[in-house]
């Protein structure tokens, strides 16, 4: 598995161990994480604590010019509010970990130039499809359902 989206697994399955549903991400800079998160919505009470908008938090204040150098492992599809955020800062590279579960939106990134690497890595399809199977309210919840 890819280094950066065995960490961003990682921080998955910490936010499933928090409660929380089981989406993280991280943000890479020349080879380097320099923001990391998970979903916590459910944990913090929060409307967009997705794990990509975690990770851009945690990262901080950056310069324009650096999200333009970066690339956001996430472990699901972005959604429409994560696709904003990426596409407002022109990250210019996605890494999904998978997208059978559920199809952000990838062809809005790509319309604005954004490159999608589409993994479908087991793990964080099996992740997914048992939380989803065993907490529909509150998935149902994360995606505007």
């Amino acid at each position: 598995m890819d280094p950066f989206m065995k960490e961003a697994l990682l921080e998955a399955q910490k936010g499933l161990e928090e409660g929380g549903i089981p989406i993280g991400s991280v943000l890479v800079h020349n080879g380097k994480i320099i923001g990391r998160g998970h979903n916590r919505r459910i944990q913090k009470g929060s409307v967009i604590l997705h794990g990509e908008m975690d990770a851009l938090e945690n990262a901080g204040r950056l310069s324009a010019s650096l999200y333009k150098e970066c690339t956001l492992y996430t472990t699901l599809s972005p959604c429409p509010m994560c696709s904003g955020a990426i596409a407002l800062y022109g990250i210019p590279k996605v890494v999904v970990g998978e997208n059978e579960n559920f199809m952000g939106e990838e062809e809005l990134l790509q319309s604005r130039g954004v490159t999608i690497d589409v993994l479908n890595d087991h793990n964080c399809i099996e992740m997914m499809k048992n939380f989803i199977h065993e907490n529909p309210i509150l998935w149902d919840e994360d995606i505007g359902e």
